[in-house]
């Protein structure tokens, strides 16, 4: 397998996300992870701007399009829409259909959007029997975005059975309100909440800031630019993130499942393990567990998801990610919030805006063309 590969995709009309090539955090280089003798993206379905996917129920995999409609992957290809709120979101920008996640019970769908303002939104839908309720919506959250892209907009639910949801600093470029390290907004940051326990929702009682009165409660971790795409492994409850860079540096982030919360990924003080633009390294800074820059065919990374199926044994325990201009299908295998060797599969999924998860731990591969692609054994 490569360490490092081409670039099979350009950047098209559509850049969700902004900044890149592959380098690490460690001055040492990591070794090579063990890969799959022969890896292939297997063609599964055909969607409209497929944006992100989640495990629903009856193992089947629900992916959201960018414009606002939901679509049901099974053995059977792809399903029409079962939920469409595309009069009620819009694509300008990096906006749009940004998110979806289930409980822990499959009762509930939860859409991450922005909606026809441009305002961050979070709604809740009961499913019975495998089918939306569509009278059953509610809006659990929203948060005003000041400028049309860097909205994060991922959403899932951790094993503590709690809502996280990602937002970015609120766009532009270099953070000009400074929200990334103000606790006071919810931008640039990754919330934690409980949306079944109150009215629009609850904080849990141990969030890292609920007892301080200058920061919002709703917040587990700061110091993100775009956080686009972050997932928790299913074999340890470790998270990951990758979170977009502005001008020379991407990074995956990890923090540890028995985290307390609270951490601060740095932006916009520090762009990876560098200062960005004279800034100065908080004492309380989380450095990634891995960066990379541009010297390379990569821009804005794509985060994705540690490998806990079956198919691929080899691959199993490596986190699997990409990048929105490359393509390239890489890994890295991390100890103990450490990366101790990077590789990548030699395939590539185009402009790859998005991974799902099904519900048995194989991979999806979702590009912004359309092209939904499984992760196979050749």
């Amino acid at each position: 397998m490569n360490v490092r590969t081409r670039c099979s995709a350009v950047l098209g009309t559509l850049c969700l996300v902004a900044s890149v090539a592959l380098a690490t955090a460690s001055a040492d280089e990591p070794d090579t992870p063990a890969q799959p003798d022969a890896v292939t993206l297997t063609d599964v379905a055909k969607a409209q701007n497929p944006t992100a996917g989640a495990a629903g129920p009856d193992d089947t995999v629900w992916i959201a399009e960018r414009a606002g409609t939901v679509r049901v992957l099974d053995g059977e290809g792809l399903s029409d829409p079962v939920l469409d709120i595309s009069d009620q979101t819009t694509t300008d920008g990096e906006r749009g259909l940004l998110g979806i996640a289930f409980d822990e019970s499959l009762a509930h769908v939860y859409l991450s959007y922005t909606d026809l303002e441009g305002t961050s939104t979070v709604e809740e839908f009961t499913v019975e029997d495998g089918a939306v309720q569509p009278d059953s919506r509610r809006t659990v959250l929203t948060q005003e975005q000041p400028y049309p892209n860097h909205n994060g907009g991922a959403i899932t639910f951790g094993p503590d059975g709690y809502l996280y949801i990602a937002l970015g600093d609120g766009g532009s470029g270099g953070d000009p309100h400074g929200n990334g390290q103000n606790l006071d907004t919810l931008l640039g940051k990754i919330l934690r909440i409980d949306p079944s326990g109150g009215d629009p929702y609850a904080i849990p009682a141990d969030n890292p800031f609920v007892d301080d009165p200058e920061a919002r409660d709703e917040i587990w971790a700061y110091g993100l630019r775009n956080p686009w795409r972050f997932s928790f492994d299913k074999g340890t409850g470790d998270l990951l993130i990758g979170d977009v860079g502005q001008s020379d540096w991407e990074e995956i982030d990890w923090a540890p499942a028995d985290s307390t919360g609270g951490e601060n990924y740095g932006w916009s003080s520090m762009e990876g393990n560098h200062p960005f633009r004279g800034g100065t390294e908080p004492a309380n800074h989380v450095p990634p567990v891995h960066e990379y820059d541009r010297s390379g065919l990569g821009c804005s990374v794509t985060g994705g998801y540690v490998y806990r199926g079956e198919a691929l044994p080899e691959l199993r325990g490596q986190y699997v990610f990409s990048d929105y201009c490359d393509g390239t299908i890489r890994t890295l295998q991390i100890e103990n919030g450490q990366v101790t060797g990077e590789g990548d599969l030699g395939v590539s999924g185009g402009e790859v805006i998005s991974f799902a998860e099904s519900g048995d731990g194989e991979l999806y591969v979702l590009n912004i063309g359309g092209e939904i692609q499984r992760i196979d054994p050749a």
